[in-house]
């Protein structure tokens, strides 16, 4: 399968959101592969918005349910496990809630993966009401992440929901 993003310059987050959710649903269309999936999602997200650092996604771990695995992601190496309620992705993960932090050095018991990350938002993926993986998304720069990433973010999730 031939695939290439389109991305525009000088246009609004809200309008970089927009192209790109059109764009993650024909890119995961008829694919059943959920780490292939998973492996363009972050992809197409790393290289359509500015400023981010890393994106992947975490996965419940199946023989430790209270703990998420390292999955696809682009940026520079991660931290492999992080156990629910530490830091900010196990706190999202925890609590079952979208989580934007304008400092991460700020936020108690942050978990340190990058030295170069600064701010980060990190949005939940649920089936009956469990946390069964978690978007994380890191930037280089300080409060990068509003509530216009929230509403975009969590609608992609919601769009992409059932290949897990």
């Amino acid at each position: 399968m031939s695939f290439e993003l389109k991305t525009a310059s000088g246009i609004s987050k809200h309008e970089k959101y927009e192209l790109l959710l059109s764009q993650i649903d024909a890119l995961i269309d008829g694919e059943p592969n959920l780490i292939t999936n998973l492996a363009n999602i972050t992809s197409a997200l790393k290289y359509s918005m500015d400023n981010f650092l890393w994106v992947g996604f975490y996965l419940s771990d199946d023989l430790k349910s209270d703990e998420l695995i390292l999955g696809p992601f682009q940026g520079r190496v991660a931290c492999t496990r992080i156990p629910f309620g530490k830091g900010v992705c196990g706190t999202a993960a925890e609590t079952r809630k979208t989580v934007i932090v304008d400092d991460v050095d700020k936020f108690p018991g942050h978990i340190v993966c990058d030295s170069l990350s600064k701010s980060e938002i990190v949005v939940p993926v649920l089936k009956n009401n469990q946390t069964i993986a978690i978007l994380d998304i890191d930037s280089d720069v300080h409060s990068n992440f509003d509530e216009t990433d929230k509403l975009y973010l969590e609608k992609i999730i919601n769009n992409i929901n059932h290949i897990f």
